[in-house]
């Protein structure tokens, strides 16, 4: 499922002309098919989410999802929280990330692998302040059937090639069924990133329930059961 010129400048809220720059510039993610661009819609969010942008908000409809399949909580707790991953480059830290067994059984470790290692030799999944988003470039691929999220704190700093420049200290691997149920899962990642409080937990690596219980206080607020305003 890839995006036209048109429904990349409408998920990013630029012009037609915007993007073309960017792709021109060899700054957005694009491939060229009988003079046409096409933007995967998996790449458009991490590149959205690296630079403080949001997706528009009517563009990924809800898919028919059942609620618990959007939280971000219950997709953490499926992964697992993981610390000290071992691995002093990308490739180490995500050959470990992969055999975690936060992982499905029924996954080919090696594939996870080797897709994740692909999908960084495209460009960093780094997305700034020490954090990375490694991913499946088509999430589909290993056919899992709940969205899996794995919070991993590695045991060292590790160079990522990141927007910022800053090492990555944490990783949220994300394993989906669908595009559309990874990508408002990532838009819901992203949004909580935003959080000042979250963010400086993940700094302190506390125990699982502290970050656990942080993230559904955020969904609570996402969902609109809370005002915004509260720190």
């Amino acid at each position: 499922m890839n995006w036209n010129l048109r429904e990349a400048a409408r998920a990013l809220d630029m012009t037609e002309r915007e993007i073309l720059r960017l792709v021109r510039e060899g700054t957005l993610p694009a491939c060229r098919v009988n003079d046409q661009y096409l933007f995967n819609p998996v790449e458009l969010q991490v590149w959205g989410a690296e630079r403080n942008r949001r997706m528009a908000p009517d563009v990924i409809p809800p898919n028919g999802e059942p609620p618990q399949m959007l939280s971000l909580a219950s997709a953490i707790e499926r992964g697992g929280i993981h610390y000290d991953i071992a691995g002093s480059t990308r490739t180490e830290v995500l050959d470990a990330a992969a055999h975690l067994p936060g992982v499905p059984a029924h996954v080919d470790r090696e594939l996870l692998a080797e897709v994740l290692r692909s999908r960084e030799a495209l460009a960093s999944t780094g997305i700034g302040s020490g954090i990375a988003i490694p991913h499946p470039r088509d999430p589909v691929v290993l056919h899992v059937d709940s969205p899996i999220i794995l919070l991993c704190f590695l045991a060292r700093d590790v160079d990522f090639k990141a927007i910022d420049g800053e090492p990555v200290r944490v990783l949220f691997m994300l394993l989906s069924p669908t595009v559309p149920l990874h990508l408002r899962l990532l838009s819901r990642l992203a949004h909580a990133l935003h959080d000042d409080v979250l963010c400086q937990l993940l700094a302190e690596r506390p125990a699982r329930d502290v970050i656990l219980t942080r993230i559904r206080e955020l969904e609570t607020r996402m969902n609109g059961s809370e005002p915004e305003g509260r720190p």
